[in-house]
Formats: C-alpha cells, structure tokens, sequence
C-alpha cells in the first residue's frame, strides 16, 4: 500500500505508524495511508528559517518574481497528471480545473507583482515623511521579510488552489513555507511538491511539507513566524487561542467557510437576462465542487413577488444536474471529497431541517451515473426554503459544507443588506441586477460585513469570474465568522509576510537605505552626462544641472499653436480677473517639455529610450521672464530580465525631473521612466 510522504528537512520521509488510511472519493477504494507521527517540529521550522530563509531574503523581488514565473511554466507542463489524481478527490474536470489551473495562475500573478515593488531584497514603502524646517532630518518606512516561516494549515477542498495561493505570497516576500494540506486530500498536494521539489527552482528549505496529521506544527513558531488556517471557524478558532500563539503574538491570518450569500435586485424580473443569470450563476455556486467551496453560495435572499419563480427556476437547473463518476459522460457534479464529510453535511442538514422546508433533494433517494453512491463519497443537492429568516435563524448560524443552500424572501434593500449581514461576516456575496443605483445602495450598506462583492449584470457575465472565484490580486478574507483575515490581495497579501519600520536620519542616509533618492539628499554632479553612462555605471543620486532658459510670450504662443491648447490661462491675459494668476502662465506640459530638451543629452547612447513619466505635478506657477533650470537626478533603478537571448540586455531607471526658477524654488516635479542598455559583456 503507498504511504504518502512528508518532505522535511531535505528528505523525503514516511513519519511513524499509519495515522490515516485514504480513499478514492469516487470508487471508495483505498488508495494509500499518511503519517506525520515522530516528525520533529522544532527542527523542521528552524530548518526552514535558516536554510530557505536566509536564501530567499537575499534575492530581489524581481529575483523572487522570475522564480515564481519559472515554477508557474513548469508545473503548467505537468499539469495533466494532477488531473489524474485530482479526480480520486470526487472533481469533475472543471473543479480540477478551478483547483490545478487556479492555482498555478497565482503564481503566475503574484510574479507579476515584481514590477510593484524595487529591484531590493526589500521594500520601500510610500513616501517620505519631513520632519525638519531646513530638511536635513527626514522620515520613511521599509519593509523587510520576517525571519520566520509562513505555516500553512490548508482545508481539503483545495489541495492545489490551497497550497499555491498561499506560497506564492509568502516567497514573494521573501518568506519559506511549511504546508500542511488536509490529511485527507493530502495525496493531491505530495504529486505536486515532488515536482516542486525535484525542479530545484525554489531554494532547498524554501518549501517543506506535512502530509499526515501535523499535530505540532505551531507548538514551536516564534513571533516572527505567521500562521495561516483555512478551515472550519470552529477550529481555526482554537488554533488562535493556543497559548503559544498568543504568548509569542504570533501573526494567525484566518480564513474560515461562511454563509456567503446571493442578491437578486429588485430590477432584476424575470423578463430580464439578470434574472436568467441569477439562476445560472446560482445553481453554478451548489453544485461547482459539490458545493465544497469556502465561498459557496449558503443563503439566496431574493424579493418575496419573486420567490417562487426563483426556486422553480433553480430546481429545474438542479433537476438536470447528473451526479456521478466525472469520468462518465455526461456528469456535472462528483462526489464530496470523504465519507466523512457525508456524515458531517447531512448532520448540518438534518439540523437546518428542524427550521425550514426541504423544497429540493433528497438525502437518500438519488440517482448515481457510473458510481456505487453507497462507497463513493455522493451526496445530492438541497434546497432549502425559509420564509420567516428572521424568525427561523439556523440558516444564519448553519453552514452544511456541501452542495445545500436555503432560497429566502426579502421586503425591500434594506431587508436584503440586514438578511446578508446576518450571516455575522462573510469572504463573499453578490448582487445581479440591471440597475446601478440598486447595485450601489447594497454595496456600500452590505460591505463591511463582507470580505468581497461582485456584481454581476448582462454588461460583465461574459467575462465575470463569478461569485465564487477569489482572485490573486484581489483580498480573500471576511470579518466575523469569515475570521477577520485577509489572504492575497496583490501587494497587500505580500506584506503580510513582512515587517513595516520605520526609519529616520538624513536625506543622504535615507538615500543610502532604500537605494531611491530623497529631496534634500547630497546630488554630485553626473560625470559624464547620465545619458551617457550604462546601467551598471549609474549612481543613486548622480545628478545633471542642465543649462538655463528664460520663459518668453513667444515660448507659450508657439506651445498654445503646437499642442492645440490655448486655455484661456495661457492666451487671455484679460480674463485672468478672480483666478490665482497674476498674469498669462506657461503651460505644464511646455515645462515638462522644455525640461527634456534642458536634460536630454542628443547623441545616441546608452539610454534606449524614455517610455513614461509618473509623478508629474506643477507646483507654482511660470510667467514669461522667469527664468528655468533642471535638476536632473538618478531616483531609482531596476534590472530587468532578457526577454531571450537576442534580446538587448538593459535595466529600468527613474530620473527626478526638478524644475526650478531663478529663486531656486521649485515650479514642477516629474520621474521620467526610462531603459537603459548593460554594459555588453561579450567584449
């Protein structure tokens, strides 16, 4: 019989005596056994601090990016054994789908993220703070990796999804992972970390794994080691009040199952593609996964005029919904992921049958397509109906991690916000309707009692990626029952795994520190010109003083002629009457313009082009005879990667455009973008 290993500590190992026999979800049949037993935890969590740690905080974000895009291409190439075995989980093509190919897109979306953040091993974050009347003490904060591990404590419904959403995250930042999957799915999660593993992309200790129980996993993290638990609230819960969590304040990001729930707007009648989609989109939400989804749809709250034809409509859907062995031809929903979790859903709703009607389903009475029903891990879908939501709570409160969900009538908006809220924090709910001010008015009353919101009309179906897809870039997390976590997110979802401090000194020092430049830093004078040196040979800080030019009538004449624009500002000095000038003002973008003509040196160089300005602002205004000059500065440079090997080797450098007037003031602001050629290393 297969034993399904740990890797920990550099080895693949077995761990002690069986602690779980695992099953095919399908067939019922036994496909192996798991352990975790005798593993030495405190071990493994320092080996991942010290081994994978101190490798990944040395890389660069853009390091870190490019590793994360090589691991995304690599398994995408690998992906159809995972299919295989994600199949013996009771999914169907598109929950592996959701789950294999979701997963691997948050890898490669969080890669993307590199360009967000500065070629460092760390982050600088915002802007400068001044503290000082003469500018010679300056504030700013950074952000550094934590020298801990991430430990991800993952649900059984997302053995791929689970794992990749979470690691994508925390080696983005800088941060090794401990994974440990659900036992129960875990087999899923061993295919994938063998070929993580023997790919020899991520740094050894970057990525350990726990396949069987893990009980002691968090018994040893220190306070700059994060916790992370998707689960049931009920357990995520305990695990956050265990004393060494609390004693070491211990960072626990939790992500619990919630009562999410689904809006159908009062504009959105039958005779509408809204109510078409609502219909659509809802029966999708119980039966994708078998309803196993952290975000599924529990609670459909829908205008009492229309509740009947709702639950027609979703009945029928149901009622053509084949149920089997995805294998077969013709299945659309597989089976739940363990006999277990049979027992557990019909529990909850035997529970949720004490207070409303059972409208749609059968626990026992269904029709399996290629399958036992009775080894296979099957369940049918449940449709509940509660007319009195606010008198029979359990709906509220009840949670049946399966494909069940409970169809409820409301009053007006109002009732439909206080009905949503009344699932005491949710990841997600939706709205569909046609009309926008509709859209609005839930949006805003419903948002704080809910990590997510889409809305959904005929104008984004197409395209939508429905009510129960998390996005990488995108916060998953709720308040209250969803437990008050945030996972992902983007940039936001990096910083979890990383230290906000806050630093203070000199304009210089701070330069030195974050390797971008800060007003009021020492600027020697570039020599030669910046646009002559290559990117290697560039200094933070290195400035050009360009030559001077006196602003004439003719300069915002002949720009006003050129550009199209003769704002009345620029041309009309009769008009200026109740305005904040004195007299006709030089247009900004002529600054900005003659800026680059004063800083731009002409020969062909290095520099291979400018592509985009950030930043720009005019912050006093310019009249003919003022007379301008450029401090042109090195602020910031990134390396960039070779697209292939013909292409030019080059890196990304921002210039701070400051320019001044003849009273050394400044009177516009801009960072100019530009690539910049490598010193070529072939001669």
């Amino acid at each position: 019989m297969k034993r399904y290993q740990n890797y920990v500590q550099g080895h693949w190992i077995d761990g002690g005596e069986s602690e779980l026999d695992l099953f095919n979800a399908i067939s019922g049949d036994k496909i192996g056994e798991v352990s975790s037993a005798g593993l030495n935890y405190e071990a493994i969590l320092d080996y991942g601090r010290r081994t994978g740690g101190d490798k990944l905080r040395k890389m660069t974000f853009q390091e870190r990016g490019r590793m994360l895009k090589a691991l995304a291409f690599h398994l995408l190439d690998k992906k159809r054994k995972y299919y295989e075995v994600s199949a013996w989980t009771g999914a169907t093509k598109v929950d592996s789908w959701i789950d294999i190919e979701g997963g691997i897109g948050n890898l490669f979306a969080n890669a993307s993220l590199r360009r967000q953040f500065p070629d460092l091993p760390y982050n600088v974050d915002g802007v400068a703070a001044p503290m000082s009347k003469e500018g010679t003490f300056i504030g700013h904060h950074i952000m550094v990796p934590k020298r801990g591990v991430a430990v991800h404590i993952n649900a059984f419904n997302f053995p791929i999804w689970g794992m990749l959403e979470k690691i994508a995250v925390n080696l983005m930042a800088g941060v090794p992972a401990i994974v440990k999957p659900s036992e129960y799915t875990c087999f899923l999660t061993e295919v994938m970390v063998r070929d993580i593993i023997a790919s020899k992309i991520l740094p050894e200790g970057s990525l350990q794994l726990i396949c069987g129980l893990g009980r002691g996993v968090i018994d040893h993290v220190t306070s700059e080691d994060v916790v992370t638990f998707t689960g049931s609230a009920k357990t995520g819960k305990l695990l956050k009040g265990l004393p060494r969590i609390l004693e070491e304040s211990v960072p626990f990001n939790l992500e619990a199952d919630s009562l999410n729930a689904t809006i159908l707007g009062e504009h959105a009648t039958p005779d509408t593609e809204e109510f078409k989609l609502f219909i659509k989109e809802t029966v999708k939400e119980i039966t994708v996964k078998a309803g196993q989804k952290c975000t599924a749809v529990r609670r459909i709250i829908v205008p009492e005029n229309l509740i009947e034809e709702v639950q027609n409509g979703i009945a029928a859907r149901l009622k053509t919904t084949v149920i089997g062995d995805p294998s077969q031809e013709g299945v659309r929903m597989g089976a739940l992921a363990t006999r277990i979790q049979v027992e557990r859903v019909r529990e909850s709703v035997e529970l949720l049958a004490k207070s409303q009607n059972i409208v749609f389903g059968d626990l026992d009475e269904f029709e399996v397509t290629g399958a036992d029903k009775d080894k296979g891990a099957f369940f049918a879908p449940i449709l509940f109906r509660n007319d009195q939501p606010y008198i029979n709570t359990d709906v509220h409160n009840v949670e049946a991690f399966g494909p069940v969900s409970t169809i409820m009538p409301y009053k007006n908006m109002d009732d439909a916000i206080e009905l949503a809220r009344m699932g005491k924090g949710s990841l997600v709910s939706s709205i569909v309707t046609p009309n926008d001010d509709e859209a609005k008015e839930f949006v805003i009353n419903a948002a704080s009692m809910h990590g997510r919101i889409l809305v959904l009309n005929k104008d984004c179906a197409k395209e939508s990626t429905g009510h129960g897809s998390p996005m990488p870039l995108l916060t998953h997390g709720g308040p209250g029952r969803a437990g008050g976590g945030e996972e992902m997110g983007g940039k936001r979802g990096v910083m979890h795994y990383m230290q906000r401090t806050a630093i203070q000194g000199h304009p210089t020092t701070i330069t030195k520190i974050t390797e971008q430049f800060q007003v009021g830093a020492e600027m020697p004078e570039a020599v030669p010109h910046v646009f002559r040196q290559h990117f290697e040979e560039l200094n933070i800080g290195d400035t050009v003083f360009t030559h001077k030019h006196t602003v004439t009538d003719a300069d915002i004449v002949n720009f006003a002629n050129v550009s199209g624009d003769n704002f009345y500002a620029h041309m009309d000095a009769t008009s200026l009457e109740g305005t904040v000038f004195e007299q006709r003002v030089a247009h900004g973008y002529f600054l900005l313009s003659k800026a680059a003509g004063l800083f731009v040196d002409p020969k062909k160089g290095p520099v291979l082009l400018n592509y985009g300005v950030e930043e720009a602002r005019f912050t006093k205004p310019v009249y003919p005879g003022a007379t301008i000059g450029v401090r042109f500065t090195v602020k910031e440079k990134i390396d960039q990667e070779k697209k292939d090997e013909d292409d030019i080797a080059k890196g990304i450098v921002k210039f701070l455009v400051d320019m001044y007037d003849e009273t050394g003031e400044t009177v516009a602001l801009a960072t100019i973008l530009t690539m910049v050629k490598k010193i070529d290393q072939s001669k």
